[in-house]
């Protein structure tokens, strides 16, 4: 293996297993992230906007609509046609007004359609003696069934439906000869009948976009907060991990100044090895690389190489992206048995989407361990460790499933 482990070389093979393996699971954008409280609460907004639409619909068509007509139902030039255009009406309401709280609303254009075309004949049959009275329901109904229709559309439309109506419902009056009394109020229900539905439309896309703005900034608040509160975690921790590895490599600095340790004790060798490699690891981990995890291992065992000990580094898949605490669980155990190592050594990292294998094979030799872990299965959480002498060689594995 060359000195630079990241290059290719004849001892290390790097090799990707598609789809199984090979995948990464990409960390989510931070923007995929902040646009989904937003959206959460544009949702719930719409949401309650749409059931008070729906309920002023059908409850107009109800309380108020039902009985004017009942009562006049034989005062009608044609009663067979209010009263079934009513009951259209209704039903068509109810079926939109369903889908919409569903949220699959019903084609706009065959509901506008439907609803003109009863526009037109129940003002064809009303009357003229009932052309401004409740029983005339479609004044004040049908333009909140025009909301249920475009719900969710530009305002546009509902204004051109309006003023379809209101054309239909002149040309009614014009028809029965109007007098100048009938124009005034003609004027005063198509200015009621346009300002209320228009006015809950846009209010309602309105409180919408308040709150999905409001939503997005204080997501980006809490996401600042969050991520600063993790970064000053995180400097913390690597203080605190600092000041542990620079006290150990300043113990073996020390003692060997002070003439304690000879610089040619194998343990003192050992343990100037290991504090140089968690050294060297702690100041990879914060490197910007696109994988984390096997930069590290690289730095240690580029160190192990320097120092004389021939390495295979072996690489399948791709690590998906693991947290700095993960990562050092998955490199620590090994580092001990690496330090420790004589003769030659085969690092093995098996990566897949929801789970990280990393293991350790070198000779064994005579003696107990110096730097290596206890024999056995240890399991740390989400990383379980594994490590195992037989005389011939030692196996250490860290693993790391999601």
């Amino acid at each position: 293996m060359s000195a630079d482990l990241g290059a290719a070389a004849p001892h290390t093979v790097a090799t990707g297993t598609p789809d199984r393996l090979g995948v990464p699971v990409p960390r989510e954008p931070a923007s995929t992230a902040g646009l989904a409280a937003p959206a959460a609460v544009a949702h719930a907004s719409d949401r309650g906007a749409r059931i008070v639409a729906v309920a002023i619909a059908l409850a107009w068509h109800v309380a108020i609509g039902l009985p004017a007509v009942l009562a006049a139902r034989t005062e009608f030039t044609a009663p067979t046609v209010v009263l079934g255009g009513w009951a259209l009406v209704a039903v068509a309401g109810a079926v939109a007004g369903v889908q919409l709280l569903r949220g699959s609303p019903l084609p706009p254009g065959l509901l506008a359609g439907l609803l003109l075309a009863v526009d037109v004949a129940v003002f064809a049959a009303v009357g003229e003696e009932h052309l401004f009275t409740a029983a005339n329901w479609v004044w004040g109904t049908l333009g909140w069934f025009f909301v249920l229709a475009l719900w969710g559309r530009r305002v546009v439309g509902l204004v051109a439906l309006l003023s379809t109506h209101a054309i239909i419902a002149l040309l009614a009056v014009l028809g029965h000869g109007p007098e100048p009394t009938d124009v005034a109020r003609y004027v005063m229900y198509v200015y009621g009948t346009f300002s209320l539905p228009v006015a809950v439309f846009v209010g309602s896309a309105t409180i919408v976009s308040l709150a999905r703005e409001r939503a997005a900034v204080s997501a980006a608040a809490h996401a600042m907060a969050a991520e600063r509160d993790a970064a000053e975690r995180g400097l913390r921790e690597r203080r605190d991990r600092l000041a542990l590895v620079s006290s150990a490599a300043g113990r073996v600095l020390g003692e060997l100044a002070a003439g304690q340790a000879d610089p040619d004790d194998p343990e003192a060798q050992r343990r100037c090895v290991l504090a140089a490699a968690r050294l060297r690891r702690l100041i990879a981990e914060s490197d910007d690389v696109p994988d984390p995890l096997l930069h590290e291992l690289r730095a240690a065992a580029d160190l192990a190489e320097r120092n004389g000990l021939p390495i295979d580094l072996v690489t399948i898949g791709t690590p998906p992206p693991l947290p700095v605490e993960i990562r050092r669980r998955l490199a620590d155990p090994l580092t001990g048995v690496l330090a420790d190592a004589r003769g030659w050594a085969r690092l093995t990292v098996v990566s897949g989407p929801d789970e990280v294998v990393v293991s350790l094979v070198t000779p064994d030799r005579e003696g107990p361990d110096a730097t290596g872990p206890p024999p056995g299965e240890h399991d740390d959480g989400q990383v379980e460790h594994l490590y195992e002498r037989d005389g011939s060689i030692r196996w250490a594995q860290t693993q790391w499933r999601r």
